[in-house]
């Protein structure tokens, strides 16, 4: 055959496959979804054994997907508030049985002429067993994991029926479990005695650990369509994944790899268009032909791009973000396209030896970032029930109080797309566990990789967030096998040969299994084993090494001052209780259960079964007094808790670079109770929150006393140096000065300074310790950048006056302003409208003597229910055991 008929010949099969990877002659369209979410039933399993007592529970009824039983049940009015009063205590057997879901939806017949239809289930919770038209496609075991199976085959034009049977976990699991020779350690053990002591099933399913009960929250079993589902239909070509690769970047060059996964039914040559817009607007755009082969692809596209525009953690730069769009077509048609919103940086976890043994800092662009945040728990009991714009109130609310790092802590399940989205606009910083909440995994195989797809789905899904700084194993499983009572007592319990077999389990899943599944997808993002741990290179939760978490004070009852005594490289965990502000207390209780150990309080308070509110009073009275009434008690816990975390936070940054991180625990709640939380459930701030933005400030003065001595520290996050002045002053609590110092100082840029150190003599100038207190202020060109008050003696201990507050509450015609004035020194001044919801631009601060503050408030009621339901405290009037003093 001549050589321009083999030419001929040649291109006529290239053009006959790419015309079948277009679609034929039709150019059919890329992926279609049809959203299959609407017009869910459920019901309560026939054969259950719940059936007899709930037979409310067994006709069809109106089912939301997204959704869980719960809410469900909820919404068909067949249960109260699952929050309200002790209804947690008889809404448990609604996760110790079985329910079905079934939805009958239309197939045209254009989509079943495509050559792939599949069912997409983005989640389901948890044992489910899905049917279609009568036949079984699949048995899900894996909440945290999508479900994807081809259909086709199965549907028919018009009507379809798809059923899911979801099966109790517990119900599944305790009659195994309790055949075996020992039951691993798990976390919490149920108060409503549905599992034996010790004997706990959620080690073994991967399902959302909180949902059994946690020491902050309820114990709900949530079954369920938790994620959307849908119908692809695709042909000849699907686009799996789209990714930009950031092999490189500083602030000269991005090198950038376009990586894309392309299933083709056969091969053929594509057209690969891959464009970009800047943040700046600009646009560039590259093409190239590639050759597709049957089956999977994997095809990639180098990127460089000069100067970029990189994306910083908030305070640090800009949040720029690239958009990028990949196209595959054909005969200049469309075959498939994909959309990746991400930000050019570099992140390093940066572990240097040097005098304080290991370093544990984050670095990104270059430059090491002192962490300043808190832990994150899931935003509600029942997932589905989160809005978008529910979550972008807790995150603002993170970034308003000066945080830049958020923990995503391992009980949990991982967040949403849009979650993450948010992150990065706001330039929070994300250390994401994997979903281990601290009970000992299985070591069985089966179980490890159910464990690797997941996490393989996860950090596919996830990878392109900026926002990400770290993937993590879990959340204190080494440290808890390695100090923790039970766990001790459970390795003495098994045989050293099963006891080796267990422990080389977790270090093959969290030290090899979760670590390569980062590194093969997420290469630019740094992998830690546990926290606290040492990533294995020795025993976790060290001072000296790694992460630490720091639980004396409050679990172990040590005095806040305790926080003084250790300096970890990184505190990734702390905390201090409260509880939420009484217009929340009130939203689960009635005006009988307002009394601390009252059935109801203890049934919302988790710590310790219901004894955490003894452990509040515990530290209230040791600081403060006896609580003059149940608000007193309310607003002295949330003063201990505030003062506590800040003594605590600040001590952390004054220590620079020794410590690189601050999370306290916990940002938010999962429902309405006594918790860690510095913002309640439904988005309120407490005293820690206002406090926050104060102790996490990009500049602070911090006045550390201890042992009679008192170090005065300047922090800055700035990366670059100034010029300020410092200006103490000692007074009296009705404003007598009596002493007064202002120096000039040079604040160094990403560091922590210490400009003084005064014994209690020296500091005060003779002043009584019960009635006076000392001011620092720093000022930049003369404007007040940071001020703190310190005082000698506890607060127990000081004579406070009755501080004269007076209040007025007008309109100047932008807004509401709320002026607060104060004769004498008033201490953590609270103000609420009662059950009006209002949000003030500050709360939770220290007055001077005749000093005045303007506050901006945010309201939908009216100024005259504003002003009649004003209220004002301080600490001067919120206990039994001082009398006001003039």
């Amino acid at each position: 055959m001549p050589k321009a008929q083999q030419r001929v010949r040649a291109w006529r099969g290239w053009a006959a496959a790419v015309l079948m990877l277009a679609g034929g002659q039709a150019f059919a369209d890329s992926l279609v979804k049809q959203s299959l979410d609407d017009g869910w039933q459920f019901r309560l399993a026939p054969h259950s054994e719940a059936a007899k007592a709930h037979q409310e529970a067994l006709p069809w009824r109106k089912a939301s997907v997204p959704g869980s039983v719960q809410t469900d049940l909820l919404a068909s009015g067949l249960i109260g508030d699952p929050f309200f009063r002790d209804n947690e205590a008889k809404l448990q057997w609604i996760g110790l049985t079985d329910w079905d879901y079934r939805l009958s939806f239309k197939v045209d017949a254009a989509t079943l002429q495509r050559d792939h239809v599949e069912l997409v289930f983005d989640g389901l919770d948890t044992f489910a067993d899905v049917s279609l038209n009568g036949r079984k496609l699949l048995a899900a075991d894996n909440m945290f994991r999508s479900w994807r199976v081809p259909v086709k085959g199965l549907l028919h034009a018009g009507e379809n029926s798809l059923q899911v049977e979801l099966h109790s976990p517990i119900a599944r699991l305790l009659p195994w479990l309790l055949k075996q020779p020992y039951a691993l350690p798990g976390e919490f053990d149920s108060a409503f005695g549905d599992e034996p002591k010790g004997k706990q099933t959620s080690n073994y399913v991967r399902k959302a650990n909180y949902q059994y009960g946690w020491d902050w929250g309820p114990r709900y079993l949530t079954a369920g369509i938790w994620q959307p589902v849908r119908l692809e239909s695709w042909d000849r070509l699907r686009l799996v994944d789209f990714h930009v690769a950031q092999q490189h970047v500083d602030a000269e060059t991005a090198q950038l790899q376009a990586q894309l996964n392309v299933h083709a039914d056969q091969a053929g040559r594509a057209q690969l268009q891959l464009s970009w817009t800047a943040p700046d607007g600009s646009q560039r755009d590259v093409s190239q032909e590639v050759s597709l082969t049957k089956g999977d692809n994997a095809l990639s596209v180098p990127i460089r791009i000069e100067q970029p525009q990189r994306w910083w953690p908030t305070g640090y730069g800009p949040q720029n973000l690239y958009h990028f769009r990949a196209q595959l077509s054909a005969g200049g048609k469309e075959l498939a396209s994909a959309e990746r919103d991400t930000g050019l940086r570099s992140v390093e976890l940066r572990r240097q030896k040097d005098q304080w043994g290991r370093s544990f800092a984050f670095v990104v662009n270059g430059v090491p970032m002192f962490a300043k945040g808190a832990n994150l728990i899931p935003f509600d009991s029942f997932p589905a029930r989160v809005t978008d714009e529910s979550m972008q109130q807790i995150l603002q609310s993170a970034h308003d109080a000066n945080m830049n790092m958020l923990r995503m802590w391992g009980g949990g399940h991982y967040q949403s797309d849009a979650f993450y989205a948010m992150a990065d606009k706001l330039g929070l910083m994300i250390w994401q566990d994997f979903m281990f909440g601290g009970a000992i995994p299985p070591y069985d195989e089966a179980y490890r990789e159910n464990t690797r797809i997941e996490a393989t789905e996860q950090v596919t899904r996830l990878r392109d967030h900026p926002s990400i700084v770290l993937w993590c194993g879990n959340n204190e499983v080494q440290t808890g096998w390695e100090s923790w009572p039970d766990r001790k007592k459970f390795m003495q319990s098994i045989a050293p040969a099963e006891r080796e077999r267990v422990e080389q389990g977790m270090k093959t899943l969290f030290g090899e299994t979760l670590r390569n599944v980062v590194h093969q997808y997420a290469p630019d993002v740094p992998y830690w084993a546990s926290s606290p741990s040492t990533d294995y290179e020795g025993e976790a939760n060290q001072l000296d090494n790694g992460d630490y978490h720091s639980w004396s004070v409050w679990s172990g009852s040590k005095p806040i001052e305790d926080y003084l005594t250790s300096t970890p490289r990184f505190q990734s965990e702390y905390g201090l209780q409260s509880f939420p502000v009484m217009a929340t207390v009130k939203a689960f209780a009635d005006e009988a259960d307002l009394s601390p150990n009252s059935p109801v309080m203890r049934a919302h308070q988790k710590f310790a079964n219901g004894d955490g509110n003894d452990r509040l009073l515990f530290y209230i009275r040791k600081y403060y007094g006896e609580p003059k009434d149940f608000e007193s008690f309310v607003y002295l816990s949330q003063v201990m808790q505030a003062e506590g975390i800040e003594l605590a936070a600040e001590h952390l940054r004054s220590t620079r670079p020794q410590a690189m991180g601050s999370l306290y625990w916990q940002l938010n709640d999962v429902w309405p109770g006594a918790s860690w939380s510095s913002v309640d459930y439904f988005g309120r701030w407490k005293a820690l929150q206002f406090h926050a933005r104060r102790f996490y400030a990009p500049v602070r003065v911090a006045p550390i006393r201890r042992d009679g001595r008192s170090e005065v520290f300047l922090i800055s996050d700035r990366t670059t140096p100034f010029d300020a002045q410092l200006r103490t002053r000692v007074m009296g609590m009705d404003g007598k000065l009596v002493h007064e110092h202002t120096e000039s100082v040079h604040v160094p840029e990403l560091a922590s300074t210490r400009v003084a150190e005064l014994s209690d003599a020296d500091l005060l100038h003779g002043a009584d310790p019960h009635r006076s207190f000392a001011v620092f202020e720093l000022s930049e060109a003369s404007k007040p950048v940071s001020r703190h008050l310190l005082f000698v003696d506890p607060a127990i201990e000081l004579q406070l006056p009755d501080p004269g507050l007076q209040a007025e509450l007008r309109d100047n015609g932008h807004g509401l302003v709320l002026s607060v004035s104060a004769k004498r020194l008033a201490r953590e001044v609270w103000i609420d409208f009662g059950s009006l919801d209002a949000t003030l631009s500050d709360n939770a601060f220290d007055l001077l003597p005749g000093e005045k503050v303007e506050l901006q408030v945010t309201s939908k009621a009216h100024a005259d229910e504003l002003r009649k339901a004003l209220h004002l405290r301080s600490l001067a009037d919120a206990t039994k055991s001082k009398e006001t003093k003039q």
